[in-house]
C-alpha cells in the first residue's frame, strides 16, 4: 500500500529511509511548538490555543503535502512571519490578534488565486539554474545561522554607545541611549554551546562514515548527554502524556470583516510578498537537494506543492496561529534520505502526537538539534559548485541571492535582490531577450516593495 502511494521504489528508497527522514526534520523544527507560542502571546493570544493551533495546522498541511504532491516537505508556522505578526500587525498597528488572523487569512487566498492560474508555477520557468542553486546555498547559510545561534556558538548582543551632542540635540532628550549590534563568539564554558560542539562533533563522525540517520543519531545522542549537563530538563514529575489546556482555542477567532474595515492592504502584501518568495525558494531548494528536479529545474509537482502551501496559509488562520509555510529544515530529512510524501506524513503525525506528547517534545534542547542545521548548512552549500561564476551576469545576481539571505536574516531579501541585480545586469550587458518576462515583472514588484514598504 505504502508503495503504491508514495512510489518508493521509483524514488530509490524505502520506509525505514522515510520514516527516519521524517523523524529528523520533527526533530530539527520541533522548537516552533515552543517559539510559536512565545511570540505570538505578545499579542494577547492565549499560549495553549497557540501551542494546539501550532501542532494542529503543522500536522495536518504537512500530512496534505504528503499525501497529495508526494513531497518530503514540512509546513508550520514560519519564524519570521510570525514575529512580523506580532510586532508588525497586532503591536505597531494597534491591531488586534483576531483582524491580523484575518489578514493572513486574506494573503492565504490570494496564494490560492495565484496558484490556481499558475502564476505561481510560472516562477519556476522564469528563475535561471543559476539562480535556483544560488537559493539552495543561500538556505543553507541562513539553516547555518539559525544552527549557530540556537547553539549559542554565535551570539549576538546590543552594546550601548553614547550618542552625540548633534544627535541628542536632534532628539531633544539627554537621557536617550543608542545601541550598536555585535556577533560574537559564545564561551565554550556555557553548557549550551559546550553540548552544540560535543553534538556536532558526534553527527560529523558519523557523517564521515557514511552511517545512516546521521542526524537523528546525532540530536537524541545529544539530548541524553544534555541532562547530565543540566541543558536537558527533566521536570521531576515527568509525564510522558499531557494535553495543553484547550478551553480557549483560538480557532475560526480570525475577523476577516475586520481587517477589510481596517485598510491593512500593506499587511496583507507583506505577508504575501514574503510568503512568495520564502515559500519558493525552500520548495526549490529542497526540491533540488532531494533530486526531484529535472535537468532544466522543474517538477510537475511544484503546482501541487504550492496549491498545498497556499490553501496552510488560510488553514493556519483558522486554526489561530500566523502564515503556515514550507519549512527549510525539511531539508535535514532530505539529507537523511527523504525522497517522498512519506517523509512529511511521518512529520505531520509526529506533530499531532504532540499534543498528547508535549513534555516529549518539550526534552529537546535547542543545543541538540543546532548541529544538525549547520550541517544540513553544509551539504545544500555545495550548490554552488554548479553556479557559472564566469559570467557576471549570473554570478553577481547570485551572490547577493545566497549572501544576502544570511547576512540579511531573510530568505525574500535574497531572492529579491537575485532578481533585480539578474534583471538590470541582462540589460546593461545587452542581452535582455535571456531574461523571462515574469523577471521583468517581479523586478518591478520588488523595487515598488522596497521602495514604499522597505525591508522586513
Amino acid at each position: 500500500m505504502l508503495e503504491k502511494l508514495f512510489q518508493l521504489k521509483k524514488y530509490n528508497t524505502d520506509v525505514r529511509t522515510e520514516i527516519i527522514a521524517g523523524l529528523t526534520t520533527f526533530m530539527t523544527m520541533a522548537y516552533i511548538l515552543f517559539l510559536n507560542p512565545t511570540i505570538l502571546s505578545t499579542t494577547g493570544m492565549e499560549r495553549d490555543a497557540i501551542f494546539f493551533a501550532t501542532a494542529a495546522a503543522a500536522g495536518i498541511v504537512t500530512i496534505a503535502m504528503g499525501l497529495v504532491v508526494n513531497f518530503p516537505v514540512a509546513l508550520a508556522p514560519g519564524m519570521g512571519l510570525n514575529a512580523y505578526f506580532a510586532a508588525v500587525a497586532a503591536e505597531g498597528m494597534g491591531m488586534p490578534w483576531q483582524v491580523a488572523l484575518g489578514a493572513v487569512f486574506i494573503s492565504g487566498i490570494i496564494f490560492i488565486i495565484l496558484t490556481v492560474t499558475q502564476v505561481r508555477q510560472l516562477l519556476v520557468d522564469a528563475v535561471p539554474d543559476s539562480m535556483k542553486r544560488a537559493i539552495t546555498v543561500g538556505i543553507g547559510l541562513f539553516i547555518t545561522i539559525i544552527g549557530l545561534k540556537m547553539s549559542e556558538i554565535m551570539v549576538v548582543q546590543a552594546a550601548p554607545i553614547p550618542p552625540t551632542i548633534d544627535k541628542l540635540a536632534e532628539e531633544g532628550s539627554t537621557t536617550l541611549m543608542f545601541f550598536e549590534w555585535n556577533i560574537l563568539l559564545g564561551s565554550f564554558s556555557n553548557p549550551a554551546t559546550l553540548l552544540a560542539l560535543i553534538g556536532l562533533a558526534i553527527t560529523g563522525i558519523l557523517m564521515a562514515r557514511g552511517v545512516k540517520g546521521s542526524l537523528l543519531i546525532g540530536i537524541l545522542t545529544s539530548t541524553i548527554i544534555g541532562i547530565p549537563l543540566g541543558v536537558t530538563q527533566v521536570p521531576e514529575n515527568f509525564s510522558l502524556f499531557a494535553l495543553p489546556n484547550f478551553n480557549n482555542l483560538a480557532v475560526g477567532a480570525l475577523d476577516i470583516k475586520g481587517a477589510l474595515e481596517m485598510g491593512i492592504w500593506t499587511v496583507v502584501f507583506t505577508f504575501t510578498f514574503v510568503e512568495l518568495f520564502d515559500t519558493f525558494g525552500t520548495l526549490v531548494g529542497t526540491a533540488n537537494k532531494a533530486g526531484l528536479l529535472d535537468k532544466s529545474g522543474k517538477s510537475p509537482r511544484l503546482g501541487k506543492a504550492m496549491l498545498v502551501d497556499a490553501f496552510g496559509v488560510s488553514f493556519g488562520a483558522l486554526m489561530g496561529t500566523s502564515t503556515v509555510t514550507a519549512y527549510v529544515e525539511s531539508s535535514a530529512g532530505v539529507s537523511e534520505g527523504g525522497r517522498t510524501g512519506l517523509t512529511a506524513v511521518t512529520v505531520g503525525i509526529l506533530f499531532l502526537l504532540a499534543l498528547v506528547l508535549a513534555p516529549v517534545a518539550g526534552l529537546i534542547p535547542s543545543a541538540a538539534t543546532a548541529p544538525a542545521l549547520i550541517i544540513v548548512g553544509v551539504l545544500m552549500a555545495s550548490a554552488v559548485k554548479e553556479i557559472n561564476f564566469d559570467d557576471f551576469t549570473e554570478s553577481l545576481p547570485a551572490f547577493l541571492t545566497f549572501s544576502l539571505m544570511p547576512f540579511t536574516y531573510s530568505i525574500a531579501n535574497g531572492i529579491a535582490a537575485g532578481i533585480v541585480s539578474y534583471v538590470v545586469l541582462k540589460a546593461a550587458a545587452g542581452r535582455a531577450r535571456e531574461v523571462h518576462w515574469l523577471m521583468w515583472i517581479l523586478a518591478v514588484l520588488v523595487v515598488v516593495r522596497y521602495a514604499f514598504l522597505g525591508g522586513e
